[in-house]
């Protein structure tokens, strides 16, 4: 049971009974967590309106299962103005967090790089790589992902911004003359452990790397927010 007000955002919700939201929950010190809104589809409920992805919420429960009941909603601050390539994005990060999270498991530091990312998104919709990159190297760090960056197997501290290094899953980096898929610069490498993403190329080699990290957390389920942001981008050609 909740005592106390937490601040909080909606994942992901959808209908529950006649009248009611099953609704997903990131929260600052509770984790992921999902609850039920009872009579947030009726009418008069003002629940319905506030109870939206994105939104900075305050928020109380009760219940000591697996489902809990929400008794408070209230909005914290507007809702963070996420458009065109910059909501589908955000949907992308709400996914990840429904998918690969422990449910009631505080994540504090990645509550505020959650707020810091949607924040991102929200002030440069153009560019919203870099906030999408940044966040996913973040969510691995807090999942126990432990690459280090700087140093390879073998030859040890990665100096070379100019050596091609080969990935291997659980293992990390090895210094390869092969050239493929699994392959990084040293300066995309450095790039990673700073988290600068300002160069495309290292950018693209990022996302590359993200997929392939996240790949064992996700699973084979296909993400429902590509989905949707590939049917976007065919709607607008």
């Amino acid at each position: 049971m909740i005592e106390n007000w937490q601040r909080g955002f909606v994942l992901h919700r959808k209908a529950y009974s006649e009248t009611s939201l099953l609704v997903d929950l990131f929260t600052e010190e509770s984790g992921r967590l999902t609850v039920i809104a009872k009579g947030a589809r009726a009418k008069r409920s003002s629940l319905k309106s506030v109870l939206q992805p994105f939104t900075p919420l305050l928020l109380r429960w009760t219940g000591k299962g697996e489902l809990k009941t929400l008794t408070k909603a209230e909005p914290a601050a507007i809702a963070l103005p996420l458009q065109h390539t910059a909501l589908y994005s955000g949907f992308y990060v709400n996914e990840l967090l429904s998918r690969v999270l422990e449910p009631e498991t505080a994540y504090p530091q990645l509550f505020q790089n959650y707020l810091r990312c949607l924040t991102g998104l929200a002030s440069n919709t153009q560019q919203v790589e870099p906030y999408l990159r940044h966040f996913e190297f973040e969510l691995l760090h807090t999942l126990g992902y432990g690459v280090d960056f700087c140093h390879c197997a073998g030859s040890g501290k990665i100096v070379d911004e100019n050596m091609t290094y080969r990935y291997r899953e659980e293992k990390g980096f090895i210094a390869s003359l092969i050239k493929d898929n699994l392959t990084f610069y040293g300066r995309d490498l450095l790039a990673f452990e700073a988290r600068e993403f300002h160069d495309p190329a290292t950018l693209q080699a990022a996302k590359r790397f993200t997929r392939m990290a996240l790949k064992p957390y996700l699973g084979n389920k296909p993400l429902k927010s590509r989905e949707l942001f590939t049917q976007y981008v065919l709607y607008q050609k």
